[in-house]
């Protein structure tokens, strides 16, 4: 997708004259831990990734017309700025020492001050771009009620976010939970910050309501979203490491009931191998190899692949029901949640 692409490196640029100018805007006239913290989150921010969430917003403006919509680098400052949160939380819950082949933010901390600083100043850092993200909507070239309208959506982004992690939190305390809970847990965590706001922020960008589908798009959404989650659990174990940039089985280390282990704790023949390890952060990296190689024999990985491609296929099938917008517009978000089916075979 050529789009997706051109989409990419406009965020890209985009984030990097942001990180660019904020210190001047921004910090303190004294202190020096002030503008390590702005450092490390654009360090995180340009490190890699791959700008979904810039390409929804842009995409959804899509939707409506193909001219030049103003607001629309400020949205993608806003949905970017709430991903980098949230994964500067995420690594500090489960102490994760790298993200995107470098070290987490709290372990960038960590490697400077001493705990519970490091611990301490990351928590922050995630605040601080939390905080920031729903300024750059504010700060957006546009009407102040168009201003206001992005805020809202950014700032309810930023309410389910939290509450999913905590969802996700009970989650891996509770092993009974069902894949209907595994659902609300991504549904909140992921595809409504994820998806649903970019779709809303790029929308009203461009001039539409978004509440005149919202049905139409919160099913987009839930499905797009789970099999993101979906594709990100299994590549977290079937994956190649050097794509990922985590080693592989780190969701079995950390104990975490993702939907690849719900599958290997229904599976007799995995369960065995998996009950052992489940939560050992110090498992050795050969018996993750055999529960991969084994769940590979008995068909449990062939099984998520055909879940992860039913519901990139129910994600598609719901856009190209989108005849109220442009038939260009509504073939990106038609092609998107096929377009990474390759990683996992």
């Amino acid at each position: 997708m050529r789009s997706l692409f051109a989409y990419q490196q406009r965020a890209e640029a985009v984030l990097v004259r942001y990180f660019d100018e904020l210190p001047d805007r921004l910090l303190p006239a004294g202190g020096r831990w002030p503008a390590r913290t702005v450092e490390l989150l654009r360090e995180l921010t340009l490190r890699g990734g791959k700008r979904l969430r810039a390409a929804v917003v842009h995409a959804a403006a899509g939707l409506v017309t193909d001219a030049d919509v103003p607001g629309l680098d400020s949205a993608v400052l806003g949905v970017e700025l709430l991903h980098t949160h949230g994964l500067v939380h995420d690594d500090i819950i489960d102490d994760a020492a790298t993200r995107r082949g470098g070290p987490s933010t709290h372990h960038a901390y960590r490697a400077e001050v001493a705990e519970p600083q490091a611990r301490n100043l990351a928590i922050l850092a995630g605040d601080l771009a939390a905080f920031l993200s729903v300024q750059a909507v504010l700060d957006a070239p546009v009407p102040a009620a168009l201003r206001h309208a992005m805020a809202a959506v950014l700032s309810r982004a930023s309410a389910d976010a939290v509450l999913g992690q905590i969802l996700d939190l009970e989650r891996d305390a509770t092993p009974q939970a069902g894949p209907g809970f595994l659902d609300l847990v991504t549904d909140y965590k992921s595809a409504r910050y994820s998806i649903l706001a970019p779709l809303r922020l790029g929308l009203l960008a461009a001039g539409a309501e978004p509440g005149d589908h919202d049905e139409q798009l919160r099913r987009y959404a839930w499905h797009a979203g789970i099999y993101e989650q979906m594709r990100d659990d299994y590549l977290d174990l079937f994956g190649d490491e050097g794509r990922t940039g985590k080693p592989v089985g780190g969701d079995i280390r950390a104990g975490r009931r993702t939907y690849v282990v719900r599958a290997l704790l229904e599976a007799p023949g995995t369960r065995e191998l998996l009950l052992p390890a489940l939560g050992d952060p110090a498992v050795a990296p050969g018996a993750v190899a055999r529960l991969r190689e084994r769940a590979i024999e008995l068909g449990v990985a062939r099984r998520l692949r055909e879940t992860i491609r039913s519901h990139a296929e129910a994600a598609s099938a719901e856009a190209a029901a989108w005849g109220w917008w442009r038939t260009e517009g509504v073939a990106f978000f038609c092609d998107l949640p096929l377009v990474n089916m390759d990683r996992i075979g």
